[in-house]
């Protein structure tokens, strides 16, 4: 299970953490999960853009641990 914990954060960020967590909600984009439900968690993330609008975001990085990644060989080109 990846668990991390929050990273440190204003009141005023951690406030627009919740107000998007809760739009999100509301839309079914997401569900809030029992306490024995074992699930893969990521840190949310507020992302300002350059225009100062908020982006909420979750760091995956934590991922790379657990994945596998495929490498498939690259056919060579023939020179002529």
């Amino acid at each position: 299970m990846l668990r991390r914990p929050p990273y440190p954060a204003s009141l005023e960020t951690r406030n627009s953490i919740e107000k998007h967590i809760d739009e999100l909600l509301e839309m079914d984009v997401i569900r809030k999960i029992g306490h024995n439900e074992i699930v893969e968690i990521t840190t949310p993330v507020l992302i300002t853009w350059h225009d100062g609008k908020p982006r909420l975001c979750g760091d995956f990085r934590a991922l790379n641990n657990y994945t596998k990644a495929e490498r498939y060989p690259i056919q060579g080109y023939l020179m002529p």
